[in-house]
């Protein structure tokens, strides 16, 4: 991904007003981002732990998504698993986060889900090189197919935020 001002973070909310994409607080750690290794730009929000956001480049732009947590967190008495990275070996709690659709949709008060890590870590867990095996003997091309798929699966819950 390549960097992106607040600006344009701001501009890309597809579900969001005008006064509610003005009002969201940037990730603290913001001027610090290592683009190079973000397939997108995921955070809560620290003054509302509740509600967090997704900014993913595309052919179009960029496209953000304001999301709801559930409240109370996640379930300790199961586990399940990130839609997005898919992560097998992640100790990353993974909650249900929900988006308003786009358009008057989402004005009618029609959401879509899915099953999210809770930071947003989806980027570093799809970077993990597993060990060399029978299966699998080059770690690198494992990588590139989870980093592939992690993209591949946030533009299909992207489209389901759009779709009308």
């Amino acid at each position: 991904m390549q960097s992106v001002t607040p600006q344009q973070i701001r501009s890309s909310f597809v579900n969001a007003s005008r006064s509610e994409a003005a009002k969201l607080n940037l990730p603290p750690n913001f001027g610090d981002l290592d683009w190079d290794n973000l397939d997108f730009l995921g955070w809560r929000d620290p003054k509302m732990p509740l509600r967090g956001y997704l900014v993913v480049p595309g052919p179009k732009g960029l496209t953000g998504v304001m999301l709801r947590a559930p409240e109370g967190g996640p379930r300790k008495n199961r586990s399940v698993l990130c839609e997005l990275c898919r992560d097998v070996f992640s100790k990353e709690d993974v909650l249900l986060w929900v988006a308003r659709r786009a358009g008057q949709s989402g004005r009618d008060g029609n959401t879509v889900g899915t099953l999210i890590c809770a930071d947003f870590l989806c980027c570093g867990n799809v970077r993990k090189e597993p060990p060399a095996n029978e299966i699998n003997p080059d770690p690198a091309a494992v990588v590139l197919r989870q980093i592939q798929g992690l993209e591949d699966r946030t533009a299909l819950f992207l489209g389901r935020v759009q779709a009308k």
